[in-house]
């Protein structure tokens, strides 16, 4: 299956953005449904946005609608997160997830579908 590794974390001020990037390895990445979910201090993990195989469909959350922004390049085996005009709420750890699916233009925003997970990167957004 596919290793999935984040970067592009750290500390930001209030309206601030960073992007944050999730290189994968081992199998081929096209064939993945690939989302990010966030876990914030002390609540559950949740959804942030989510990209079909083909980038044709996306899902955002409604808390980040707006502000955030999905891509992949899967010529470079690579998911982006865009984000603009952070928030302190927006703190949290960032999972990159894959989800391997036939269908090229499903982008799916439960967890329990999603097989591989990367670590995490740390996303701190200071008021």
């Amino acid at each position: 299956q596919v290793r999935l590794v984040e970067s592009g974390g750290g500390l930001v001020q209030a309206g601030g953005a960073l992007r944050l990037s999730c290189a994968a390895s081992g199998r081929t990445f096209g064939n993945y449904a690939m989302a990010w979910f966030r876990q914030a201090p002390g609540k559950e993990r949740e959804f942030v946005t989510a990209i079909s195989r083909n980038s044709g469909t996306t899902r955002y959350s409604d808390s980040v609608k707006g502000r955030f922004t999905i891509s992949r390049d899967n010529g470079k085996s690579s998911l982006y997160l865009q984000m603009n005009s952070l928030k302190p709420e927006d703190t949290a750890v960032y999972y990159c997830a894959a989800d391997f699916i036939t269908r090229s233009d499903y982008a799916p925003a439960g967890q329990n579908e999603y097989d591989v997970w990367g670590q995490g990167t740390q996303v701190t957004v200071s008021s």
